[in-house]
């Protein structure tokens, strides 16, 4: 999913901007393509407007480099002004099933991206997710009022993912069992901070 917005900014240039729900999402990418030796800014975390005034003008210095934000820090007016000097030419959406899934209640500032899609006109945006039924990929496509967008969808069958589900009364012996028995990745869901760290 990263590579679907990363190269095409790349190659498009200017200030790509990820739109992306977590500050720990844009912290990784923010590491991610510095590693790479790309500059990267992100607007995630800013609480001050001395700190985020900072951040824009080094984005609009420093081209091509990546900004990301989240959705309630583009509804802010001082970044909508920014946004229109910042020459972005690829916008990406990342877990956009937030458009349709939150944007009601939970995330409402997901709902006003129409705006900010108005102020860059020429820019193009894609919407990347994991998770989109019909219905949302309806509601993102009404909502951003994406005139014939191209979908591109796969099955959520991999061949290279197992997923199990088994009960049993020792679950800590079973995982490590299972680890010992692994010949390659895994991941383990638990419900609480407490027990991921145990």
């Amino acid at each position: 999913k990263t590579l679907c917005y990363q190269l095409p900014g790349l190659v498009r240039g200017g200030t790509p901007l990820g739109v992306s729900p977590l500050i720990a999402l844009m912290q990784d990418q923010l590491e991610d393509l510095k590693s790479k030796g790309i500059d990267a800014f992100s607007l995630g975390g800013i609480s001050t407007q001395r700190e985020m005034e900072r951040i824009l003008d080094n984005a609009q210095r420093r081209q091509p480099c990546f900004l990301f934000a989240s959705p309630e820090k583009l509804n802010s007016e001082r970044v909508q002004v920014r946004l229109t000097g910042l020459n972005i030419r690829t916008v990406a959406v990342d877990e956009a099933h937030c458009i349709s899934e939150w944007g009601h209640d939970f995330r409402p500032d997901y709902r006003q991206l129409a705006a900010v899609r108005k102020l860059i006109p020429k820019a193009a945006w894609g919407c990347f997710t994991a998770t989109a039924t019909d219905k949302v990929i309806h509601d993102i496509r009404e909502n951003l009022e994406l005139n014939c967008p191209s979908v591109f969808r796969s099955s959520t069958h991999r061949k290279n993912l197992i997923y199990a589900v088994c009960e049993v009364r020792d679950s800590e012996a079973m995982l490590y069992q299972a680890v010992r028995n692994s010949a390659g990745c895994g991941l383990v869901y638990v419900g609480t901070r407490y027990q991921a760290e145990k």
